[in-house]
């Protein structure tokens, strides 16, 4: 059936749950039923009519056309499915309005059993008002309305005196039906109007809470949304890492004040909620042992949906060492726009001291004066160390991608090894070198290899005991890869340094640049290879220390660059 012009052409909406269920197909539905129900009472009607007054003009025609009728308004009901707005024609309304329009007016003018059908015009002129366009209600009204007047010239040609009486009565129902038919269509095109607005809006409303999900779980701060009984009704998973219930299974909602450790949190909430103003504040989660987060807390209230509802506490959990690392990065970017420049600067003034304090020593014969100029010695290498790294990372940074050379792993490592224990007088007995991948070519440039395992013999030593063995140099081939370990027994790292072990200016010493262990990552994305730290037993598997392990890739299979990651979690 046509559909009213305000809803041809307009555009698809989103989908949504329910949107089958539009005011469009109900009102459908009852008007289906209601045919049925007149159909029904119609075929009871005459066959009653039929069986106790057969003389009545109820034959088994009419019978017959009562059956049809009802039939067919069974079949539309239960098989014909309504067309959704927006198609101008719909051919369907031949099977309801034109089938009733033609059941009835037989009826009446045959006048079936003595009784009068014109009531039941109002079906089919409301059927094409509420669900038809303006020219389909105006056309089924126009039809009706000559039926009527058709009728009462019929029953004029048996009573002509009832001429006057029934050509008036006809033309007031017509203009009756004239005045229903407008006004149920406009009913209906408004409703069409507010509904299609409705379903925008719910569509929209819809997407932005979906786009809003979306991005709270995906914020690098934890969002905690909470009820004036501080029950946590939401947490993304930046908040669960640092409640440090990422793994567990909580089911929603769970109470704040469930676990001793987050206690710091619900006292925020408390005050928030009892106070109804914002809080701020930096607390303390241990939430693991070994593993401490230093959080910066800010509460907001939600504006209440109803006078009587409460409103909700959403707090915001920042990590500071993840803001520290921010400001870290931000600084590495700063200091790369002219870390070279700086350090060329640097470098010449510090060669002139060390030399010139190295003259100068000869001429020292006071202890106290020695003393002094091993100071000034011991700072000037302190100083070049630092300069070489900063120089080295601007190096890495500025260096063009290039296919990496090909190298003898077992070989190298042996060689830097050896140099190593030289250069920085360790005793022998405390690094043990095992090496299992001998004739394993890995893509790496020879000297940026030496670079990375000199950092991380450095790395080790620097926590390592004084047993024999407390530093281990290991290297494996396997298929497609390679791996280079180093392995110390210093004391466990904790789980907060672990994030940010391979950030630049990251160091849990006061004397370090912090720009080892980054240059040691950038040098192995550069190559293809990958870096990663965990906490492992030793070879002999009675100790456990700290490992840095390198994973190559081999030359046959670098495809792109792309490190083998997910050979990380061996």
């Amino acid at each position: 059936m046509p559909l009213a012009p305000d809803l041809v052409n307009r555009p698809a909406l989103p989908r949504e749950p329910g949107a089958d269920d539009s005011a469009f197909l109900r009102v459908w539905r009852g008007f289906m039923s209601a045919r049925v129900i007149i159909a029904v009472a119609l075929m009871l009607l005459l066959g009653l009519l039929y069986s106790l007054v057969p003389t009545r003009g109820v034959n088994d025609w009419l019978m017959g056309l009562c059956v049809t009728y009802m039939a067919a308004a069974i079949l539309v009901r239960l098989f014909m499915r309504a067309v959704p707005p927006g198609k101008a024609f719909d051919p369907q309304w031949v099977s309801t309005i034109g089938i009733d329009l033609l059941a009835f007016s037989t009826l009446q003018f045959l006048q079936a059993g003595g009784v009068n059908y014109l009531p039941l015009f109002a079906l089919p002129v409301l059927t094409a008002g509420v669900m038809g366009s303006t020219l389909l209600a105006m056309g089924t009204t126009a039809a009706v309305t000559l039926l009527l007047l058709v009728d009462a010239w019929l029953w004029v040609l048996h009573v002509p005196d009832d001429m006057a009486s029934r050509f008036t009565q006809a033309g007031l129902t017509g203009v009756g039906y004239f005045a229903v038919a407008l006004l149920a269509n406009q009913l209906a095109q408004r409703l069409a109007s507010e509904e299609s607005e409705a379903r925008r809006s719910r569509a929209a409303a819809h997407m932005q809470a979906q786009v809003n999900e979306l991005v709270v779980e995906h914020l690098g701060d934890g969002v905690l949304v909470l009820g004036a009984e501080a029950q946590v009704y939401s947490a993304n998973p930046a908040a669960r890492r640092l409640l440090g219930c990422e793994s567990d299974v909580l089911a929603m909602p769970f109470a704040l004040g469930s676990r001793p450790a987050w206690r710091p949190l619900l006292d925020i909430a408390r005050r928030t909620i009892a106070e109804l103003l914002p809080q701020a504040g930096e607390v303390a989660l241990v939430t693991a042992p070994g593993e401490r987060h230093l959080v910066n807390v800010r509460t907001r209230l939600t504006e209440p949906q109803r006078a009587s509802a409460q409103s909700l506490c959403v707090m915001f959990l920042e990590d500071l060492r993840e803001v520290e690392a921010k400001l870290r990065t931000e600084k590495l970017a700063a200091m790369g726009r002219m870390s070279a420049a700086v350090a060329h600067e640097i470098r010449n003034p510090l060669a002139a001291i060390a030399q010139a304090n190295a003259l100068l020593e000869e001429e020292l014969s006071d202890p106290t004066q020695r003393q002094l100029s091993a100071l000034v010695q011991q700072n000037v290498r302190r100083l070049s160390h630092i300069v070489e790294e900063i120089l080295d990372l601007a190096r890495v940074q500025q260096q063009q991608a290039a296919p990496p050379a090909s190298l003898a792993l077992d070989e190298v490592a042996g060689v830097v090894c050896d140099d190593w224990v030289r250069q920085v007088q360790a005793g022998a007995s405390r690094l043990y070198l095992q090496q299992e991948a001998r004739g394993v070519q890995v893509a790496f440039e020879p000297e940026h290899l030496r670079r990375v395992l000199v950092n991380l013999l450095d790395n080790a030593i620097r926590y390592a005991g004084q047993e024999p063995d407390s530093i281990r140099v290991t290297t494996e081939a396997a298929t497609e890869t390679a791996w280079l370990r180093v392995w110390s027994d210093g004391p466990p790292i904790e789980q907060g340094v672990q994030r940010h072990l391979f950030e630049p200016f990251f160091s849990s010493e006061s004397r370090s640049s912090g720009l080892g262990l980054y240059i040691c990552r950038e040098l192995c994305e550069r190559h293809g290879a990958a870096i990663g730290y965990r906490r492992a037993p030793a070879v002999d598997g009675v100790r456990e220390g700290n490992e840095f392990f390198v994973v190559f890739q081999r030359p046959r299979r670098l495809v792109g660059g792309s490190a083998p990651f997910d050979t990380m979690a061996a």
